[in-house]
């Protein structure tokens, strides 16, 4: 008898070391008021349902098991264990296209370290990797995002991916999914800190053109052992020192996959760090106007010159804009035919971590906002968040109403879009009643509390209502609110690796010996709104940072019977993808309208059909299409609810 238990003895006592020697997860920050409250949060949102006056009776569950997709951000040592106020931590897009002409959109995901994926959409809610056969991981290169673009118009998507000092890379589409790197013939090679990128046709050629924005350099020569350059200490002072300044660049499509830069004699040669940019008709002429973001100062829209440039006209539209925007969406959300504009302004609330009963409250204080301070995390000495005055900035988001002459009245306090850490806005009508909602990433991740991304309902126009909890997006499914951010050995100097969070110096090995596993709270960065599963209704996507993405699927079209009809459309004349179209569906006395920038969320720009929710409307009149070319187009045959409607530009 004691031999037999000799065994099972000796194997018990080498489990038990096993199990000491694993590291210990220990979540940072320690105490986490940003998840502790998601529960009342929750209720109290809840409780507001009676002010919706439309529908909200339906949910998104985050399927991404179900779906199959196993692609996993990485983030570079300066975003994780070395953690750096730097731009490594904006994070990362996520694009989306049907890459292989069979109807279903497929799904791209950058991520910084370890390769980017492509997943084919299999239908019915599944997807398979094809990165290796399709060619487009860039691995490699530290990668910032993507967007899709038929740059030749032969009827597919290219892609066009940005990196950190890696060189860009264009990658040309044989129609089936499978790509070729054309970056040196293209002469898109560009060596800088890339950021967003934009496909649009700004002298209406017919071909696309191609828009860069580029941060400034936030890096030093140096690179880590995870192959990233190692970020300068002062990387968020860049700003304060022209020689680091790295302005977008405007390439011209010359026809034959070549592209030649235009940025000087186009005019586009601010002195800003830009992260992002959106193209759209503001001043209705029917040339594509710029709106480029700026991280830190006055945001710089341009007009353009009927295709010969583009003319500075932010004084005269914008003469207050975010101190430091990082997202922008165009949307007609009061249906004036005019299109608006909302922006996110991250760095407002950087230097105050505040709690959540304050989320949807601008910046209290306008010298906090512009000086850093501490409890936020940036160190002990001040830092300058943006150069003047705060009397010059709008602290927080800003909606942009769209007037028809002169300036633009800022009404994001009436409409309630204010949110707390946003980077992205992803703006598309979510329960299709006709009025166009927003999602908004939020978050900060390590080593702050947990943020959450918002929801936000357009009540008739009147409105934003808060509904995240109300559609389930919050809290994450299975109340998850953490996920593995590095290993530390606390007895081997980790205990000395110490992080300013909530206005104390603290460090994750705080009375503890031996390895732990830092967990850190999880957090989005961009979105993708698409009809994932072809019912019907709107599905998110999100690029979770350091962590896999969510696959928000709605069961709208199982709890209603929504309205809609989605177009799509085919330019001749015009650039292929109708880029720059505007189109209205008319129903009676309604007429919805949008223009076709395809962007989405934060960095990405997607090739979608445009998506319109119909309300309470049974039948479609008409459609409307002011082509880029100039071109306008009726039609009213063939017309439908719940369906898509391809059209074609006439010759």
């Amino acid at each position: 008898m004691r031999r037999a238990l000799l065994p099972f003895v000796l194997l018990t006592t080498v489990i038990g070391v096993i199990a000491q020697q694993r590291p210990v997860d220990v979540p940072f920050p320690f105490v986490d008021i940003g998840a502790n409250t998601l529960a009342a949060r929750k209720q109290a949102q809840l409780a507001t349902a009676a002010q919706f006056n439309v529908f909200h009776g339906f949910h998104f569950v985050d399927r991404v098991t179900e779906s199959g997709i196993t692609f996993r951000h990485h983030i570079v040592d300066d975003a994780g264990k070395h953690y750096k106020m730097a731009h490594y931590d904006h994070g990362n897009g996520v694009a989306a296209a049907d890459v292989d002409g069979d109807g279903l959109v497929d799904l791209y995901f950058v991520s910084q370290l370890g390769g980017n994926e492509l997943w084919k959409n299999l239908g019915g809610g599944k997807f398979a990797n094809i990165t290796a056969s399709a060619g487009v991981a860039a691995a490699g290169r530290i990668g910032v995002t993507a967007s899709f673009g038929d740059i030749d118009n032969d009827g597919d998507q290219d892609l066009f991916v940005t990196t950190v000092r890696g060189g860009n890379v264009l990658f040309e589409n044989d129609g089936k999914g499978h790509f070729n790197d054309i970056t040196r013939t293209a002469g898109l090679g560009l060596v800088a800190h890339s950021s967003g990128a934009v496909f649009f046709d700004y002298d209406r050629d017919g071909l696309l053109d191609l828009l860069v924005c580029n941060v400034g350099k936030y890096t030093s020569d140096v690179k880590g052992s995870d192959g990233a350059y190692v970020a300068l200490p002062d990387a968020f002072q860049g700003f304060a020192h022209p020689e680091r300044l790295e302005h977008p660049v405007l390439y011209r499509n010359a026809g034959h996959n070549v592209f030649k830069d235009v940025t000087v004699q186009s005019g586009l040669t601010p002195k800003i760090w830009s992260g992002d940019a959106i193209v759209t008709d503001l001043n209705r002429d029917g040339w594509p106007d710029i709106f480029l973001l700026v991280m830190a100062g006055q945001q710089r829209y341009y007009e353009n010159a009927a295709g010969k440039g583009f003319v500075e006209k932010t004084a005269k539209y914008f003469p207050k804009t975010p101190m430091g925007a990082m997202g922008i969406a165009s949307l007609d959300f009061d249906n004036d035919g005019r299109m608006d504009l909302f922006l996110t302004d991250m760095h407002s609330d950087m230097p105050q971590e505040v709690g959540p009963d304050r989320e949807k409250v601008k910046p209290a204080s306008a010298n906090a906002a512009m000086k850093g301070g501490t409890a936020a995390g940036h160190g002990a000495a001040p830092m300058v968040m943006a150069p003047g005055s705060p009397s010059d900035y709008i602290l927080g988001n800003a909606l942009f109403r769209n007037n028809g002459t002169g300036p633009f009245e800022e009404v994001s306090d009436r409409m309630g879009v204010e949110t707390y850490w946003p980077w992205g806005a992803s703006a598309a009508d979510l329960n299709a009643d006709g009025w166009v909602d927003l999602f908004v990433t939020g978050s900060m991740n390590f080593p702050y509390r947990y943020g959450i991304n918002s929801v936000l309902l357009n009540n008739l126009g009147r409105k934003f209502l808060d509904a995240e909890f109300i559609l389930g997006v919050e809290p994450r499914k299975g109340g998850r609110t953490s996920t593995f951010w590095y290993e530390e050995d606390c007895t081997t100097g980790g205990a000395n690796r110490s992080r300013p969070v909530g206005g104390r110096v603290m460090s994750p090995c705080q009375g503890r010996t031996g390895k732990i596993n830092v967990m850190a709270t999880l957090g989005s960065r961009s979105s993708v709104v698409f009809d994932l599963d072809n019912d019907g209704d709107l599905d998110i996507v999100t690029s979770d940072f350091n962590s896999a993405p969510q696959i928000l699927v709605s069961d709208l079209s199982q709890r209603t019977a929504p309205h809609w009809l989605s177009v799509k459309l085919t330019g001749t004349a015009s650039n292929r993808s109708g880029l720059g179209a505007t189109v209205r569906v008319v129903s009676g006395k309604q007429t919805w309208t949008r223009y076709v920038d395809g962007k989405s969320g934060y960095l990405s720009q997607s090739a979608l059909p445009l998506y319109f929710g119909l309300g309470d409307a049974t039948t479609v009149d008409r459609v409307e299409v002011d082509w880029p070319s100039g071109r306008k187009q009726v039609e009213r045959q063939g017309l439908g609810v719940n369906r898509t409607f391809s059209l074609t530009e006439p010759k």
